[in-house]
Order: structure tokens, then C-alpha cells, then sequence
């Protein structure tokens, strides 16, 4: 069992410095992009895709097409090659010639990718544009070995990965200013009260009202230029501030794993708690009858099991804790004092939420 509670003790030091408004979220139009590719890896040890796989001969077939060779996929047999799909992320701001990391995962019925390389392969948008081209021998954290039903594995050998193995073709552009020439800044997690103060920094900042916050989530803020230099800096200055952010009282639990999370300013209400704990299990043990060995028998003499079945019941002391109106923090030192499990302090708090005793949201995972 495994218990962790984080106390942020919030100090006044803490309260003045406050968080970047950079770490709080980003600028709308700065993302990520998707690409996919379908490729193929040759050079397997005998672990590629079966002859049952038509889309594996296939494929084979259209690489020697490319040079030269006409062969009917019907007379490709190779297991030293496998179809994959490929993935990686363009990232906002991409130039043509940086470099990307990427995915590879088998597609067909290949055992592993051991020892595989990957041909080119191009790398496509959502719009089915090319962004990117990917090669490069896989790096697989994993092997599967078979030989007469026997298989040795360890993790997954049909994925791969090739670390700056694409390199982009076409690069992208964040456009984060809009056509009324405005800026739009984006919290990471939603809050009207959090929003109000990036838009007040910012304005303090700056010396005039150029934020407005939209909504719980988006902070709207003049900009003084497209593009260029001056931007850059706007950004900059926008970005360097440092505001409190408010944050909703909120306990995470995992039953799997007997985790429990919470912050400093999660508070309980008075609640009374009592606690016990009570063991039942029924035993049963089985033993035989023997018949006294005699010259002669009867017909009905014969060797009996007979089973004597008893129920025990223990009970445990029961606790209880009067808990006055502090945080969750006391509640746990006080429930750790009289040694509750990991597993009781996850059933106390959920029936405390139910109470109403507990003002803050519970996650349970």
C-alpha cells in the first residue's frame, strides 16, 4: 500500500511570486500537428509478416516495381519484411530540415521488429499534404523468441521507434494573431478567477487595458503588430509575468494503487468518524473414518470423509475520531495515528464526500 499526501504549504513568499503566466497555458493558434505515414520494415530475421498478408506482398511488389523489378505479388513468400504505420508530431514553428521523432507500429501479423529498418516514408497531414519523409533503423525496447511452442517475450517487439528519424519538408506557422489583430491566450485549466488576474496583470503591465478575459478559459489581449520583432517582444513581456492562479480544492484517489492526493486547501467540515473493523471466515477441515479392521465386514462398512466446518469471528476494536473542522491533512495524520490502511482512508474519505463533509471535488481513478 502505498499512501502519499502533497500539502503545498502556499507561503507569503510563495503568494508575491506567483506562476508564470507562460507556465499557465498558451497562445491560441500554437499547437501540435499530427502525421501519419504507411511504410514498410525489411531486414527481419524471419519475424515479418506472413504470406497470408496481402497487403505485405503487395507492398514488396511496389518497392521492386520502383527498380526495375516486375514481380506478381502472388510469388512474394518473404517473412523478412513487415507493413507498419508510422506516426510523429510537427511541431508548431517547424522549419524544412528539423528533425522529428517517430513511431513505428506493425499493421500486419509481423512478430517482432527486431533488427528492422524503415524505407522512406513520406509523413501526411490531416490534409493529406506531405510534411515530413521518415527512414532510419528502429530502436525496439522488446524481443520475442519462439522454437516448439515455446516463447520467451519481453514488452512489445512490434513497436519501434527512430529517434530523429523523420526530417521535415514543409514547415508550419502558428498563426496566433487573428485578422482583428488580436491575441488570445488560453489556460491550461479553466477558471474565471484565474483569468481575471492574467487579464489584470497583463493591463498593470502594460500600462493600459489591452486584456479582456472572453471566458473561464480564453484571456483576448490587443496586439501591437503581426508580426516582426515587436510581437516577439510583446510576447515576451506578456509572458515573463507572474500571477496566483486559483486552483479548485480537489482530492485524487486510485483504489489500484492506494493513492491519495490532495492539497493544502482541501477542508473538512466537523464530522465524527467511527471505525472498526471485522473479520469473519469460515474454516472447514475434512477428515476420514476409518472402519476398526476386523476378519469380516459388512457390506456397509466402507472409509467416510466427514467434514467439520466452524465459523470464526473477530472482531476489532472500534475507533473513534472526532474530527473538527480542519483539513484533510489532520484527518490523515489522525487516522495514520491509530494505524487505518491505505485502503480504510479511501473508503473514510469517499463516505465523508457523501456526508457533505468534504468541500472539495473527489477523483476517484
Amino acid at each position: 500500500m502505498l499512501f502519499i499526501l502533497l500539502l503545498a504549504s502556499f507561503t507569503a513568499s510563495a503568494d508575491t511570486d506567483g506562476v508564470r503566466i507562460k507556465d499557465l497555458g498558451r497562445l491560441s493558434g500554437w499547437r501540435e500537428n499530427a502525421l501519419v505515414g504507411y511504410g514498410l520494415v525489411t531486414g527481419l530475421a524471419g519475424t515479418g509478416d506472413s504470406a497470408n498478408n496481402k497487403a505485405t506482398r503487395q507492398s514488396i511488389a511496389n518497392v521492386l516495381g520502383q527498380f526495375g523489378v516486375n514481380l506478381p505479388p502472388e510469388d512474394v513468400t518473404s517473412r523478412n519484411a513487415a507493413v507498419v504505420l508510422v506516426n510523429a508530431s510537427l511541431p508548431a514553428y517547424a522549419r524544412p530540415g528539423d528533425t522529428l521523432d517517430i513511431t513505428v507500429t506493425s499493421l500486419g501479423d509481423a512478430r517482432s521488429l527486431v533488427g528492422g529498418s524503415l524505407l522512406l516514408t513520406p509523413l501526411k497531414g490531416a490534409n493529406q499534404r506531405v510534411y515530413a519523409l521518415a527512414q532510419g533503423a528502429l530502436s525496439v525496447g522488446g524481443y520475442k523468441y519462439d522454437l516448439n511452442g515455446n516463447v520467451v517475450q519481453k514488452n512489445h517487439p512490434t513497436v519501434g521507434s527512430v529517434p530523429a528519424g523523420a526530417t521535415v519538408e514543409q514547415g508550419v506557422r502558428a498563426d496566433v494573431v487573428d485578422e482583428q489583430r488580436k491575441l488570445t491566450f488560453l489556460l491550461a485549466d479553466p477558471d474565471f478567477t484565474t483569468a481575471s488576474r492574467v487579464a489584470s496583470a497583463i493591463n498593470t503591465a502594460i500600462g493600459r487595458n489591452v486584456a479582456q478575459p472572453r471566458d473561464a478559459s480564453a484571456v483576448e489581449i490587443e496586439s501591437p503588430g503581426e508580426t516582426g520583432a515587436k510581437l516577439v517582444d510583446f510576447v515576451t513581456r506578456i509572458e515573463r509575468l507572474t500571477v496566483q492562479p486559483d486552483v479548485r480544492a480537489r482530492v485524487v484517489i486510485n483504489e489500484r494503487t492506494g493513492t491519495v492526493v490532495s492539497g493544502s486547501d482541501v477542508r473538512i467540515a466537523k464530522v465524527a468518524i467511527s471505525h472498526g473493523e471485522l473479520k469473519v471466515s469460515i474454516v472447514t477441515e475434512n477428515s476420514v473414518s476409518q472402519p476398526t479392521l476386523v476378519r469380516e465386514t459388512g457390506p456397509d462398512v466402507r472409509t467416510e470423509v466427514v467434514s467439520n466446518s466452524r465459523i470464526d469471528v473477530a472482531e476489532g476494536p472500534s475507533n473513534f475520531i472526532g474530527a473538527p473542522g480542519n483539513t484533510v491533512g489532520d484527518l490523515v495524520q489522525a487516522l495514520s495515528r491509530i494505524k487505518t490502511n491505505t485502503r480504510d482512508i479511501i473508503s473514510i474519505l469517499r463516505a465523508i464526500k457523501a456526508a457533505g463533509a468534504l468541500h472539495a471535488e473527489l477523483v476517484v481513478q
